[in-house]
């Protein structure tokens, strides 16, 4: 997956994640919002049907944007493996 960085700075990230949709933009601004140290982490898609999702994310200064989105995408990992650990079971 590709990740085109529009602003980085040591409280604020913004950045596009081509063909990503709402379905891991969702999942990944809750695990944003639930990390200690995020003051905001929102996106949005300015088309519905040719836009492409910007993600923002401001940190109050303990923790950077980029670390909070590492803490972000391993936790929704972590969530996924359980999920197919417990799917996998019930088949």
């Amino acid at each position: 997956m590709e990740l085109k960085i529009i602003e980085n700075t040591k409280n604020r990230l913004v950045f596009e994640i081509p063909g990503a949709d709402h379905t891991l933009c969702n999942a990944l601004k809750k695990e944003l919002v639930e990390t200690k140290g995020v003051d905001i982490a929102t996106y949005a898609i300015e088309h519905p049907q040719i836009g492409i999702p910007k993600m923002i994310i401001e940190t109050s200064g303990a923790l950077t944007p980029k670390k909070a989105l590492e803490s972000a995408v391993s936790s929704l990992k972590d969530k996924n493996k359980e999920f197919l650990k417990a799917f996998s079971k019930v088949k």
